[in-house]
């Protein structure tokens, strides 16, 4: 990311109240990218078939191109999606479990707070190189936002 004077800058930090302010959002997105996800890998699948039965010398068919729009209309979706998370800040983990990561600080050291798809609130976090499997409860020593 680039500031204004083309300097880079680096993520945004949240507090705890700020990442779960952005979670009615969030949960939306993720919702969408949840569906739009399969329904992508479908029309790929689709379009290998299509694709392994066409011959080079026929060209391109009504239905192959037909396939490959569908292809690209989910894959834009997908990324439209994928850029609404980016703009607000968070980082998208993964389609399986609907992971999303908000930077954040514990005792000033950078980590990641940690949401799935379906819990109500942030109640994890786990340092940036753990991953979702080092995910440990929320604690006192997390970036608040509450003056103390």
């Amino acid at each position: 990311m680039h500031d204004d004077d083309g300097a880079v800058k680096g993520p945004r930090i949240f507090t705890l109240r700020e990442a779960e302010r952005t979670l009615p959002l969030v949960r939306r997105i993720v919702e969408d990218l949840l569906v739009e996800y399969p329904a992508w890998r479908e029309a790929v699948a689709r379009y290998e078939v299509l694709t392994g039965g066409a011959r080079a010398d026929w060209g391109e068919t009504g239905e192959l191109a037909a396939a490959r729009g569908t292809v690209a209309a989910h894959a834009d979706r997908i990324n439209g999606y994928l850029q609404e998370l980016e703009a607000i800040g968070c980082l998208f983990k993964g389609f399986d479990g609907g992971l999303v990561d908000f930077h954040s600080l514990r005792d000033d050291q950078p980590i990641f707070l940690c949401w799935r798809l379906g819990e109500e609130r942030i109640t994890h976090w786990h340092e940036i190189d753990a991953g979702a499997a080092g995910r440990q409860p929320v604690d006192e020593t997390i970036l608040t936002g509450e003056s103390r």
